[in-house]
């Protein structure tokens, strides 16, 4: 067995970038006397994928996460956001660490596909999901009885502070007060915390409002109790991004572009259309700047590209070749990718006519979607009642009663930031920051943090 580790803190800073370090001075001042380097993201650049890519040093084509979700061709259903790490393949950063080290010990505090993973410590957003339909802010914990230890400590997750028209800083002050806790009472060698604050201003007013630059300065502040303690037990802090959020005006219809060509299929119930991909001949999973596009024949190859030759917002079409140079030919990815123009992003609406959308298209919910909807983050502007609309529901649930919080625009034209497409400048790009003196030269890549994160351990 080697020596000790060298404990380690990673902090998922969603969304740092050199811009935005300029408003968070307990960062800076951690860059300015430890280490900074450019961090090279992947395609695309999501959560899920660049989490994957960090922990096992590959691209989505070896680990197969290509994207926050996808089309599961074996079930004809379009799955975001699953929670079970067997679907990430490889090897991952704690199994080449036990190897190291055996009795290396890592906690996951809301980095995603944390359930089933061979970690000590697991915490991660996990709603009940009640037989009367209700469903309820909670978490999921290994050991379990950390759920309740942090649940009387802390309170109950704030579910619906971490995504919706009420994400907010709450959410992140108790993933942070939550990993204080299992610092000071398990001493983890390897921690894992996911600070998702800067996902939401900036995706709701863009990447320079000055409301983005108080979301900086406030997940800053919120930090510093963290970084404190992480210093006093001699801790190696690294902070990192998945990506940059950069400005954009433009959502781009992309399934209503292949429905209007007859290529994308829906079936109707109670007056509502719903998404037929089995059915269908072509249509696309959206995912911010980015989307799979699933085409059933190869015969319908041209005509999907046909229909989407004129398209404004879409800046590449990825074909096979074009997949692999990226390192996204994966089994799990679309027939074609698409990728938006730097002021684009794709949305996931499918219906031609609003009186026809699914109910479940203004309520946040992202496991029925079959693409990622940032207008969750928004209540609707063109609703007079829905603050109405909330309270009433918002009493209903107080009651235990069934309840329905419709309050999600159908409009998508108030979204001002988003992601996925690999950054034109550095300084809309992500940031890697290490408390260690020259631990990082100018640049890392995404796939090199893996390794990069074995060194600081002492572990490689």
């Amino acid at each position: 067995m080697t020596d000790a580790p060298t404990p380690l803190l990673v902090l998922d800073v969603v969304g740092l970038t050199p811009k935005l370090l300029e408003h968070m001075p307990r960062l800076k001042a951690l860059a300015g006397s430890g280490s900074k380097a450019r961090l090279g993201t992947v395609l695309p650049a999501v959560t899920c994928a660049a989490q994957s890519t960090f922990l096992t040093g590959t691209l989505p084509a070896e680990h197969g996460i290509v994207g926050n979700g996808w089309y599961f061709r074996d079930l004809g259903e379009v799955l975001l956001w699953r929670q079970h790490n067997g679907l990430v393949e490889g090897d991952k950063l704690w199994d080449a660490a036990r190897r190291a080290h055996p009795g290396y010990t890592v906690a996951n505090i809301c980095w995603w596909y944390a359930m089933g993973a061979d970690t000590d410590i697991t915490v991660t957003p996990r709603p009940v999901y009640y037989a009367d339909g209700r469903k309820e802010p909670d978490c999921y914990t290994r050991p379990p009885a950390l759920h309740d230890e942090l649940h009387d400590k802390f309170g109950t997750f704030p579910l619906f502070n971490f995504w919706g028209p009420g994400a907010n800083i709450v959410s992140s002050q108790w993933i942070i007060d939550a990993t204080r806790h299992i610092l000071a009472t398990r001493a983890p060698d390897l921690a894992l915390c996911y600070l998702p604050h800067l996902d939401y201003d900036l995706q709701r007013f863009g990447p320079d409002d000055p409301r983005s630059y108080r979301a900086a300065a406030d997940l800053d502040a919120a930090m510093a109790p963290l970084l404190d303690d992480a210093q006093a037990a001699g801790r190696t802090v690294v902070a990192l991004s998945e990506y940059g959020i950069t400005r954009v005006s433009r959502p781009v219809d992309i399934n209503r572009a292949l429905r209007r060509a007859g290529l994308l299929e829906v079936h109707t119930q109670d007056g509502m259309e719903y998404l037929d991909p089995m059915a269908s001949r072509a249509f696309a999973v959206s995912d911010h700047q980015l989307a799979h596009i699933y085409v059933r024949r190869p015969e319908d190859l041209d005509a999907t590209r046909e229909a989407l030759a004129d398209l404004a917002g879409i800046d590449q079409l990825l074909d096979d070749e074009g997949k692999k140079s990226f390192g996204l030919d994966h089994p799990r990815s679309g027939e074609l990718v698409a990728v938006a123009e730097p002021d684009a992003w794709f949305t996931y609406y499918y219906w031609l006519d609003d009186d026809r959308a699914p109910d479940f298209a203004q309520l946040v919910e992202i496991h029925r979607k079959p693409g990622y909807d940032p207008v969750e983050l928004f209540m609707d502007p063109l609703d007079p009642y829905v603050k109405v609309k909330a309270a009433k529901a918002l009493a209903r649930k107080k009651l235990g009663m069934r309840y329905r919080m419709a309050v999600v625009p159908l409009d998508p034209s108030p979204v001002r930031g988003s992601h996925g497409r690999l950054p034109d400048d550095p300084q809309d790009g992500p940031l890697l920051l290490c408390s260690a003196p020259d631990a990082v030269g100018d640049a890392v890549e995404a796939t090199e943090v893996k390794g990069l994160l074995l060194r600081l351990a002492g572990l490689e």
